[in-house]
């Protein structure tokens, strides 16, 4: 080998070497996942009040769309990435939008478009608290300021209380969905069979309204045939503790948003192996992601 040839093998392996230790990902293997946005996280960026991306948001007033009220969606200014996945999160009962608004620029912060929404009616039943959020997604897609941002396919739902049953309800009957996380779903009905959509419930420990014991605990058993399932309790939590803004609850629903609606697998390092019971979470149950 003369010295030209050994000096252009040394200058090759040495680039590589270099890729490898400061862990850049190469052209080929950008390309296996698309749908990853921002940097490598940490634990310091799952709990950051706001993630890598500027955002901007739009109001939709009521009668923009069908099938729902009014909303607030925001979304990161970058188009140099290509579209971002969406959420539609929807408060529970007597609740304004208010309650659940904090999850819009966290999470639109991190890379998602996020339309928070006010209930048709205070009283709405999960059912049609469900009903809402599927038809804010077609509008988000279809007719909305920034549907050219969103990807279609890429779609997930939330919600607190009755708009966490409405999360559930939504789940079951669009199995293209490609995430849902109820927090604190109040729903009777604990029978989720039919939920083919990747769920994980947040609920509170000692929650009164919709107590764990009969409502997230048997609804995410029963979830048998949800390709992945996760619960997630929060110590000496209320009703109300996972829809507070909180850590806890940012941490892992952006976790399970970055993993099942952008297939980011950089973030299976938060839900698997499942978290032990600490300060913030009295138990977690979970099926752990599977690459």
């Amino acid at each position: 080998m003369n010295s030209a040839l050994r000096k252009r093998l040394g200058l090759l392996l040495t680039g590589a070497s270099l890729t490898a230790l400061l862990g850049v990902n190469t052209p080929a293997e950008a390309a296996q996942n698309p749908y990853e946005r921002g940097p490598a996280p940490t634990e310091a960026s799952v709990t950051a009040a706001r993630g890598p991306f500027a955002i901007a948001q739009v109001s939709v007033p009521s009668g923009s769309g069908t099938g729902f009220n009014n909303g607030t969606i925001y979304y990161p200014t970058d188009t140099s990435q290509g579209t971002f996945g969406a959420v539609a999160v929807i408060p529970g009962f007597i609740s304004p939008q208010l309650v659940i608004q904090w999850l819009g620029p966290r999470l639109a912060s991190q890379g998602f478009v996020v339309f928070t929404l006010d209930t048709n009616g205070g009283g709405d039943l999960p059912e049609s608290r469900g009903s809402q959020l599927l038809a804010a997604l077609d509008y988000l897609t279809t007719r909305s300021t920034v549907r050219d941002r969103v990807d279609p396919t890429r779609l997930a739902v939330m919600g607190h209380s009755m708009g966490g049953g409405g999360s559930l309800w939504a789940a079951q009957n669009r199995p293209s969905l490609q995430a849902a996380i109820p927090l604190a779903p109040w729903e009777l009905d604990t029978t989720w069979e039919g939920v083919k959509v990747p769920t994980m419930i947040i609920g509170g420990q000692t929650d009164a309204i919709a107590p764990v014991g009969s409502m997230s605990i048997p609804q995410y058993t029963s979830m048998t045939a949800a390709p992945e399932k996760a619960y997630l309790e929060m110590k000496n939590g209320n009703h109300f503790a996972p829809v507070s803004e909180n850590s806890t609850t940012a941490k892992y629903a952006l976790s399970w948003l970055k993993r099942f609606v952008d297939d980011d697998t950089r973030y299976d390092q938060f839900l698997c192996p499942a978290p032990a019971p600490n300060s913030a979470i009295s138990q977690y149950r979970d099926t752990c992601p599977n690459d």
